[in-house]
């Protein structure tokens, strides 16, 4: 067994001791002493068709990550400032759609376009195997829409339908939620990192993966259209269009939105040029001979991201302390990861600076995800949720254009590194002007 296949099953060791230590619902309610509520072992979870869903989406993104690049590059033997673009006109496509979708989300039904996320998508996922140029670009645009679906409606729905369904009576928690949901997503992206390297293996093509996305797409709409309930962000009848409009920017404006939408212009824009370049980064530091086992690798990055998300869940289950105080901890340990990658380092080096970050994201998704779910209003929430990722996918098309090839790795994690500090000071500075959670 290689290193990176060690690696990742004692890190999958790690997560199953954590995992057996988790906060319960059952607990939950038994501490709250409520004879009604007993809860068996046979009794369906109020959030299991969320879960079910998320895991089937998030899978259909995973499944295609390790291989997306080398596709482009490898199979359809494009160049790299083409991959480049390609990268940049998904981003682009999210920025521009992304305040239409929130609203169009919050008017005619979360569920609804999170539905339309699944056909998008799955639309997605067939150009892209298809070698011709503008096939591939259209891929990306539909691409660029859906994340921008997949990262603010879905969120939407999920924090709405917990408060009108009044969830926290029936042993829930919202934090708990957002890092079950994280730990959801972080399996479906270890799955998908081995499932996708074998199918690479048994079917010597690099775009099986993307036609298996498909398919859990379409599992993912079943479920969505028999077991979600819809819901609304305001009705016309309840509220004018110009108030509407105030509650908005006035929801925009407030510091601890502000800087919440920066320090996540900041630490996702870093994630998602690591995204673009780790594979490059551990190729030029490589010692080994022989193609690099990428789906273990990736797995790996998953592994330790969960792991983080189920000590997230242990630690504030007892909230000690603020949960803006933990997201300033979270950029802190990030920006060391950049600063360190931006040096000189070892293969080994890398790969666990780069899982450090990993688990950076893992705690980093339920602690804004809590956050946002507490400082944005339900009405406005795609809306406001949408407009946020507007500068995020900016500042990457402006950061992929800058950076042109995968070549300029160190000045771009230096630049990451800069840029978290700033967002440290600004989350920092917010957190003592207001009373952030």
């Amino acid at each position: 067994m290689g290193y990176y296949q060690t690696s990742f099953y004692a890190l999958l060791a790690v997560c199953a001791g954590l995992l057996a230590s988790q906060p319960t619902r059952r607990n939950e309610l038994k501490k709250q002493a409520d004879p009604r509520k007993v809860v068996s072992r046979d009794d369906k979870h109020p959030e299991a068709d969320w879960y079910k869903v998320y895991g089937l989406v998030m899978g259909a993104d995973w499944v295609q990550g390790p291989y997306l690049y080398s596709l482009y590059r490898d199979e359809h033997g494009l160049s790299e400032r083409l991959v480049s673009t390609l990268f940049a006109t998904g981003f682009l496509s999210g920025a521009i759609s992304a305040y239409f979708i929130g609203a169009l989300a919050d008017k005619h039904g979360r569920k609804a376009v999170c539905m339309v996320f699944c056909l998008l998508y799955a639309m997605s996922s067939f150009f892209t195997v298809i070698p011709t140029v503008p096939m591939l670009f259209l891929g990306r645009v539909l691409g660029g829409i859906s994340t921008s679906i997949l990262f603010s409606v879905f969120d939407s729905w999920m924090v709405t339908n917990f408060r009108e369904r009044k969830l926290v009576e029936n042993g829930c928690d919202l934090s708990r939620t957002y890092a079950t949901t994280s730990i959801v997503n972080s399996l479906s992206a270890i799955v998908s990192g081995v499932v996708s390297e074998w199918l690479v293996r048994v079917t010597g093509t690099r775009k099986a993966p993307f036609l298996l996305s498909a398919g859990l797409l379409w599992c993912a709409l079943q479920i969505i259209w028999a077991h979600w309930v819809e819901n609304y962000g305001n009705k016309p009848a309840e509220s004018s269009e110009s108030s509407k409009k105030s509650d908005l920017w006035s929801t925009l404006k407030q510091p601890s939105i502000l800087a919440l939408g920066f320090a996540s212009t900041m630490f996702e824009g870093s994630m998602y040029l690591f995204v673009f370049f780790w594979t490059p980064t551990i190729k030029s530091v490589q010692k080994s001979t022989g193609e690099l086992p990428y789906g273990y690798i990736f797995s790996s990055f998953m592994a330790s991201s969960m792991a983080a998300a189920l000590i997230f869940n242990i630690v504030m289950q007892k909230r000690p302390f603020k949960y803006s105080r933990l997201l300033v901890g979270i950029l802190l340990a990030a920006n060391f990861c950049f600063v360190k990658l931006a040096g000189p380092k070892t293969e080994d080096a890398t790969f666990w600076l780069f899982c450090l970050f990993e688990a950076c994201v893992g705690m980093y998704w339920p602690c804004t995800g809590y956050l946002k779910g507490h400082l944005v209003e339900d009405d406005i929430r795609a809306k406001v949720y949408s407009i946020l990722r507007i500068p995020l996918n900016i500042f990457v098309v402006v950061a992929l254009a800058v950076v042109g090839d995968s070549k300029h790795f160190t000045k771009v994690f230096s630049a990451c590194s800069m840029l978290l500090t700033a967002s440290f000071c600004v989350v920092w500075a917010a957190s003592l002007k207001e009373n952030m959670p």
